[in-house]
């Protein structure tokens, strides 16, 4: 029987500081079946150049390899073009500035061949900019949903459940966790695994977490969730995690 491919899928605009990392640990992955994607919104710096250095690398180790550079409506349509693109069974997301642990597909499409899930996703490396690591740890939530147990460097999800469920949403910074819910209410099977499969560069775009974004980030995330038909409660854990977020 064929092992399932695995599309991961980058985004990127201006990311020449940071996309070496992210583009070598998708070449040094150990699974054999990869497909590359990388979606880049017309970058005016070295992005695109870097990105066509690994052509060559990335033919003779048989992954297949593609750039998109063109201008997009933001960070979620172009993920919604790379899912779009992806010829994979399995897509993963791993954004400019983050990276994958080398097994990282591997381990995502093994699950899968054990028995077909709607998402996989595992424990994360937190980076700051001094150089700690924080574990982020996931968990499979079976009542109370929060994204503190979710790490979506680290999700890959069937293209077939992408085809059900529908594309990200274009709605707002937290259309990753829309589309989570969204897969949640199919009731079908999730699969978890405690061990860190990649590394989240602290400071990026979903990262922001000044005052001034406090109240604008609660009431994004707290549309997710209404709008997947959870309680009104909900804003209060919205509330704790983001005020949460600006103390540490």
């Amino acid at each position: 029987m064929s092992r399932p491919m695995v599309t991961a899928i980058t985004v990127s605009y201006n990311s020449a500081k940071t996309i070496r990392d992210t583009i070598e640990s998708v070449l040094n992955q150990t699974y054999d079946k990869m497909e590359y994607i990388i979606v880049d919104g017309l970058s005016k710096d070295d992005t695109v150049k870097i990105a066509e250095e690994y052509k060559e690398k990335f033919a003779a180790k048989g992954y297949l390899y593609k750039i998109i550079s063109e201008k997009d409506n933001g960070i979620y349509d172009a993920m919604n073009k790379g899912i779009k693109n992806a010829t994979g069974d399995l897509i993963g997301i791993i954004n400019s500035d983050d990276w994958y642990e080398k097994e990282a597909a591997e381990t995502a499409a093994a699950e899968y061949e054990k028995k077909p899930y709607v998402m996989f996703y595992a424990d994360i490396n937190i980076v700051r900019a001094d150089g700690s690591v924080i574990v982020k740890h996931s968990k499979n939530m079976k009542g109370l949903q929060t994204s503190l147990h979710w790490n979506h460097p680290t999700t890959f999800i069937p293209k077939k459940v992408y085809d059900k469920v529908g594309l990200y949403a274009c709605d707002n910074i937290n259309d990753d966790w829309d589309m989570y819910l969204r897969i949640k209410k199919t009731g079908k099977r999730f699969v978890v695994v405690n061990k860190v499969l990649a590394n989240f560069r602290f400071g990026g775009v979903s990262n922001d977490h000044g005052f001034k974004k406090w109240k604008q980030r609660i009431d994004n995330c707290y549309v997710c969730y209404r709008k997947n038909g959870y309680s009104r409660l909900y804003w209060f854990i919205v509330a704790a995690k983001e005020t949460a977020k600006i103390l540490v």
